[in-house]
Order: structure tokens, then C-alpha cells, then sequence
């Protein structure tokens, strides 16, 4: 076990500053993995404003519909308060 451990920090040794940390970690933002990664974080983003989009539209969608509805109801309602007189012809028809 000793030597397997020995063998692998001997390979890994000079490995240590390439493996150490990416281009975006070192500040190299024009590093094609730096423009990736920003590109990444940029469709996430479009993601989370598009869900926010949506969820805002769903509660406007309501408020109309329920300004729709309560002007309807309104105007049901008066209409029922207050009937149509009958005109005058429909007593001449009689």
C-alpha cells in the first residue's frame, strides 16, 4: 500500500502545478473554458428570468381574468335589478 501511494505522489509530483487550478481560476478570462463557463452562467440566468417571466404573467393573466369576471357579474347583476320595460307595441299586439 506504501509503495502504491509512493508511486502515485512520484507521478503525480510534477503534475501539481497544471492540476493546481483552470483557466477561470487564475484569471485568464480569455481561456476558451473562461468563455464556456460565462456562457454557462448566462443560460442559467435566461432560464431563471424566463421562469420569473412566466410566473409574473401567470398573475397578471388572473387579475384580468378576475376584472373580466367581476365587471361581467356587475352587469348581470344590473341588468337583473332593472328589466327591460316592455315597449309600447307589445301592448298594441295583444
Amino acid at each position: 500500500m506504501r509503495t502504491l501511494s509512493a508511486l502515485i505522489l512520484l507521478v503525480a509530483g510534477p503534475l501539481t502545478g497544471k492540476l493546481a487550478a483552470c483557466a477561470a481560476c487564475f484569471g485568464k478570462t480569455d481561456a476558451p473554458l473562461a468563455q464556456g463557463m460565462n456562457a454557462g452562467i448566462f443560460v442559467m440566468l435566461a432560464f431563471v428570468v424566463g421562469a420569473w417571466i412566466a410566473f409574473g404573467s401567470f398573475f397578471v393573466f388572473i387579475a384580468r381574468r378576475s376584472r373580466e369576471t367581476e365587471s361581467a357579474s356587475s352587469a348581470d347583476a344590473s341588468e337583473s335589478a332593472n328589466p327591460p320595460l316592455p315597449s309600447s307595441n307589445s301592448f298594441r299586439n295583444q
